[in-house]
C-alpha cells in the first residue's frame, strides 16, 4: 500500500446514488488503485435536515454491491462536530473569521452577482457580534489570488475578495458549513489526493484558502466531468436522479469506465472484483485533461 496515497469518496446521504455518483466513485477508487493507494469512505452527514432516511445505509449497500472496498472504518461528518468549532475558534481568534448578522434577503438586496451566488459585500467585518443569539461565521477574504494547480483542468483560480466574497464557514442555524467541514475532513484522514466532479471546482480556491489559514496541507485535486441528463442539466439527487441499478453493477461500472474516456478493458470481466483488478492496471487519469471545457475563473495554462 502506498502511504503517499491516501484517496476518499465522500458522498452527501440526501437520496441514491446516481450515474454521476458513481462516475466520481469510480474515478477515485480507480486513481487510487492505480496508484496502490488507500481509498476512504466519509459519510458527508453534516446538515442532517437535508439528510435522506436510510440514504447512508443505501449508498453503503451499493457500493458495497459494485465492489468498492474502502480502507479502515467509515467516516462520519456527524461525529465531528467538535474538531469543527475548533477550526472556527483557531480563526477567529485570529481575526481571520468574524460573526455576521446578515440575511440572504439583506445580502441580495446590497451585494453584487459573483461566480458563485452573490459577493458578499463586508458589512459586518467590524461588527463585534455583541448582542446576538443566532449569528453565522464568515471568513475573511483578501485581494490576492488563491491558485491552486489540478491534475484535469490545469490550474483553477480566484480572487476571492472579488469573486466570492467574505464566505460562511458556520451558519447561523449551527450547522458547521461545508466548505470548513470538508477541509478539516481531509486534514483529519490525512488525505493527499481528491477525485470528484467538476461541480466543485469553484469550492476548490476556498478550500485551498482555508487550509492555508489554518497550516493544514493541501491535497492534489481533480476534477472529472460531469454526467448530463437528455435535457442538458447535471444529474443529481436534488432533482431526482434516477438510482443506480446494484443489481447490474458490472453493466454500470463499464457505462461510467466509458464515460471517463478510458480504454476498452481487454482482461475477461466475470465480475466486479475482475473488474477493478483490470481497472487499477489500465486507469489513465490523462485521458481526462481534454474533455472538461473551460470555465470562468479558471486558469488553464
Amino acid at each position: 500500500m502506498n502511504s503517499q496515497y491516501i484517496g476518499r469518496f465522500a458522498p452527501s446521504p440526501t437520496g441514491e446514488l446516481h450515474l454521476g455518483s458513481l462516475v466520481a466513485a469510480v474515478a477515485s477508487y480507480a486513481d487510487a488503485k492505480h496508484h496502490s493507494g488507500s481509498w476512504l469512505l466519509r459519510i458527508d452527514d453534516i446538515d442532517q435536515p437535508r439528510k435522506a432516511d436510510g440514504s447512508s445505509e443505501s449508498i453503503i449497500t451499493t457500493l458495497n454491491a459494485f465492489g468498492f472496498k474502502w480502507d479502515g472504518p467509515i467516516r462520519w461528518q456527524s461525529q465531528r462536530e467538535g474538531s469543527y468549532r475548533k477550526a472556527v475558534a483557531s480563526l477567529r481568534e485570529r481575526s481571520l473569521a468574524y460573526p455576521c448578522r446578515c440575511s440572504r434577503r439583506q445580502i441580495e438586496k446590497m451585494a453584487q452577482p459573483g461566480v458563485e451566488g452573490m459577493i458578499y459585500p463586508g458589512t459586518c467585518r467590524q461588527w463585534d457580534g455583541e448582542g446576538a443569539s443566532q449569528v453565522s461565521i464568515r471568513m475573511l477574504t483578501t485581494s490576492t489570488q488563491t491558485s491552486v494547480p489540478d491534475r484535469i483542468l490545469g490550474r483553477i483560480s480566484h480572487n476571492l475578495k472579488e469573486d466570492i466574497g467574505d464566505f460562511v464557514i458556520f451558519r447561523a442555524d449551527g450547522v458547521t458549513a461545508y466548505q470548513l467541514a470538508v477541509v478539516v475532513d481531509d486534514y483529519l484522514d490525512n488525505i493527499t489526493h481528491v477525485v470528484r466532479g467538476a461541480d466543485l471546482t469553484l469550492s476548490t480556491p476556498r478550500q485551498v484558502y482555508l487550509q492555508r489559514h489554518l497550516d493544514y496541507p493541501t491535497p492534489q485535486y481533480a476534477h472529472i466531468p460531469l454526467v448530463y441528463d437528455h435535457k442538458g442539466e447535471k444529474i443529481s439527487k436534488s432533482d431526482g436522479a434516477n438510482p443506480i441499478d446494484a443489481a447490474q453493477p458490472l453493466l454500470a461500472l463499464h457505462v461510467a469506465w466509458r464515460f471517463l474516456k478510458q480504454r476498452p478493458l481487454t482482461e475477461p470481466i466475470a465480475s466486479v472484483d475482475d473488474f477493478w483488478s483490470a481497472a487499477a492496471k489500465a486507469w489513465r487519469i490523462e485521458a481526462l485533461q481534454q474533455t472538461v471545457a473551460k470555465r470562468p475563473n479558471m486558469d488553464n495554462s
